[in-house]
């Protein structure tokens, strides 16, 4: 009935259709992480840490509310102050204060995928800010603290700075890194006190 180029055409066809639904429910999936990175309050449409003062966890060693007329626009991204002195000293040496890989959760980050993190859930390692996603990236983080640094480190400036965070993020989800775990494995070596990474 079909010619027979017909009848190879459309199997191609259903795998290229059934590829192109994939890629754009991961990308419908994808659209939402990283919500929580930037968001957009009165003046400032990409305003960092949820408007969090980023000088004051080093110097009240917690999130504060910043104020929306002390502010700083530092490579696109709006950052509120407590104090004209806070503004000063980020002005002074912004990277100090920055948080570490954009403000996505650093535990991620180790995976080598960009999803949000909360201002509220945050360490300070070798002088810098580094944010979670919650509680459970943070316990993730400290069973194998150097491991982590590492691997963030190496995904971050071989392959994710400057990356848009859903094709990075949604990369990472079809191609894992070697090292990935699922959450049900890393909750089970938190459980048993092993190290997540080795």
């Amino acid at each position: 009935m079909f010619p027979e180029s017909a009848e190879v055409k459309f199997p191609l066809l259903s795998r290229r259709l059934a590829r192109a639904f994939v890629i754009t429910a991961m990308l419908a999936f994808v659209a939402g992480c990283a919500s929580n990175r930037v968001i957009s309050d009165g003046p400032h449409a990409n305003l960092m840490l949820k408007g969090y003062d980023p000088v004051a966890y080093f110097t009240v060693g917690r999130p504060v509310p910043g104020k929306a007329d002390i502010a700083v626009r530092h490579d696109g991204l709006d950052y509120r102050f407590t104090s004209d002195e806070h503004r000063k000293m980020f002005l002074a040496n912004p990277e100090r204060y920055v948080p570490k890989y954009g403000g996505f959760c650093s535990q991620g980050i180790a995976y080598a995928v960009m999803f949000g993190g909360e201002a509220e859930k945050f360490q300070i390692i070798d002088d810098r800010l580094f944010i979670f996603g919650d509680q459970g990236a943070i316990d993730a983080w400290n069973s194998s603290p150097k491991k982590h640094l590492e691997y963030a480190e190496h995904y971050w400036n071989t392959e994710m700075k400057g990356m848009p965070y859903r094709l990075q993020t949604m990369k990472r989800f079809i191609f894992k890194v070697p090292h990935y775990k699922t959450g049900k494995e890393v909750r089970a070596l938190l459980a048993a006190k092993r190290p997540v990474l080795e």
